[in-house]
């Protein structure tokens, strides 16, 4: 058997409906996070078309899309925020409440909290390294 494009495994972003189903996803998603009062504050003076925007790309990458992404690393961009894993928790939630919403399959929202569980350490407040 030769492995052709239509056996080639099809990545959870084109399984989920690509650029459009990320992009309906992510709006949802901060609309929850902006509706949310323990949330919402770190967003005060953030471009949200712009934040939108980034974690499109980052959610196409995450997902197996294509690879567009060329902002800030997460450390680096959350880091200053000094965010407690109670509100990471919280935003997680959110995200993955919005894709069940959705109908995105459970597979790829299973994928998805792998992924936040990954990178929890890089936007989670460390405590350690700040002079604290």
């Amino acid at each position: 058997m030769t492995v052709t494009q239509d056996t080639a495994p099809v990545s959870h972003y084109e399984r989920i409906g690509g650029a459009a189903s990320v992009k309906a996803a992510v709006e949802v998603f901060y609309d929850k996070v902006l509706a949310d009062p323990e949330l919402a504050g770190y967003f005060t003076d953030v471009n949200m078309a712009e934040q939108r925007r980034h974690l499109a790309l980052m959610m196409t990458v995450v997902l197996g899309g294509p690879d567009e992404y060329a902002g800030r690393g997460l450390a680096e961009a959350h880091q200053p925020l000094r965010i407690p894993v109670e509100h990471y928790v919280m935003v997680g939630g959110h995200l993955t409440a919005t894709l069940a919403e959705l109908g995105v399959p459970a597979d790829v929202i299973d994928h998805v909290r792998v992924v936040l569980g990954q990178v929890q350490d890089q936007v989670v407040a460390s405590g350690t390294g700040s002079g604290a």
